[in-house]
């Protein structure tokens, strides 16, 4: 399905070095963000205290938010769990308050509030162990992704398609955590699974353009190696449009209208959508060219049949 047909190729690969020069300042940039201001963890990986409440009738959740604040917790996440009427509420730790007072204190909180008083279901306190050892599953869930990613590359296409996939698809991984080191937005288990989810999306887009690459160097043969990668780039816009486009007007949905649930995840995956188009079709496919891809390496020298000893 096309949206549009580009008759003539754009020339892309004219400008690599222009692209990449300006990823690679992107790039630092997010590294040294990173470094100077580090991530802004959420409860789950520093540790705090979960609080469940339910509710004879659904509660209006931003003056709950307002409270917390009121009372010291101004990074209180408070949020819809399993229906409107239950709530679940992440609690940072605070030196000033013992743990075992933090159910009390929320439940003042929430009677003062006003409307239906609220029901005390559950309460966990989630230390700084835990938390490492979810920031330590979650970095070797990342690992092992780009290894997986890295090993279906080289099988399926070339190694030199692999490494240009990775430092593309790492790229965007990078900036996302730029982003979040910058802006100081609050990064959780929901951010980190939009950081994992872009990583095969990014994916999936390197792959439609190395599979019209191969397509075009069999199909091809009097174009030069950088002609077959603006060919191959062009005639994917179409699809790339579309596919991109309808994701990102469910992101920007979620975004607008998920509430601050789902507000940091969307904002994860809008900003990976983003550069995993640039990074896919303007960083990935010069990397191709110059790490020396060509029509050699997708085409088997046929083998000259030996004539019969008579």
């Amino acid at each position: 399905m096309e949206f549009f047909r580009i008759k003539k190729d754009i020339p892309f690969m004219r400008h690599a070095l222009v692209f990449n020069v300006i990823s690679l300042l992107t790039f630092a940039l997010a590294v040294f963000f990173l470094l100077t201001r580090g991530l802004h963890l959420s409860v789950e990986f520093t540790g705090g205290t979960l609080v469940e409440v339910s509710y004879a009738q659904a509660p209006q959740l931003e003056p709950i938010r307002e409270a917390l604040a009121g009372s010291g917790y101004p990074d209180a996440q408070v949020q819809n769990f399993g229906s409107a009427r239950d709530l679940l509420i992440r609690l940072p730790n605070r030196e000033d308050l013992d743990t075992s007072r933090v159910s009390e204190t929320v439940m003042n909180t929430l009677q003062q509030v006003g409307g239906p008083a609220p029901e005390l279901r559950r309460v966990e306190f989630v230390g700084p162990q835990v938390g490492k050892e979810l920031a330590a599953d979650g970095s070797m869930a990342l690992l092992l992704v780009i290894v997986g990613i890295m090993i279906y590359l080289a099988l399926r296409f070339e190694w030199r398609f692999a490494v240009s996939a990775i430092i593309a698809n790492l790229h965007d991984v990078i900036i996302i955590l730029g982003f979040f080191a910058f802006f100081q937005w609050e990064f959780s288990l929901p951010v980190l699974a939009a950081v994992l989810a872009v990583l095969g999306y990014s994916v999936n887009e390197s792959v439609v353009v190395f599979d019209r690459v191969r397509e075009t160097f069999k199909k091809k043969r009097n174009m030069t190696t950088p002609q077959v990668l603006d060919h191959a780039i062009t005639s994917t816009i179409s699809r790339t449009v579309i596919t991109h486009g309808s994701t990102q007007v469910m992101v920007l949905s979620m975004l607008v209208f998920g509430g601050e649930t789902l507000y940091y995840f969307s904002l994860a995956l809008t900003i990976g959508i983003c550069f995993g188009i640039y990074s896919s079709v303007l960083v990935a496919s010069p990397l191709v060219m110059w790490l020396g891809v060509s029509r050699e390496q997708f085409i088997k020298p046929k083998k000259e049949k030996e004539e019969a000893v008579v």
